[in-house]
């Protein structure tokens, strides 16, 4: 998850910084960025909004960080 661990570091988060905002405990979070656990779909979403990019991004499905449009009531 060497794209996970970038964007962190881009936006000069800690992981604990991620705890907070994605409610994934550290450790947890820590195992997923350096690829030892999988992340469900449910934190992958929570980790794309707290980053401001696509959950696409995240998966290595493009290269394009920026999210997509969102509804603005959406969260």
């Amino acid at each position: 998850m060497s794209r996970l661990k970038e964007l962190r570091k881009e936006r000069k988060f800690t992981q604990v910084k991620m705890q907070m905002l994605t409610g994934i405990d550290q450790s947890d979070y820590s195992k997923i960025e350096n690829g030892k656990r999988y992340m469900s779909f449910e934190q992958c979403k929570q980790l794309a909004l707290a980053l401001n990019t696509s959950m696409d991004y995240l998966a290595g499905l493009t290269d394009v960080k920026e999210p997509y449009p969102r509804e603005k009531n959406q969260a």
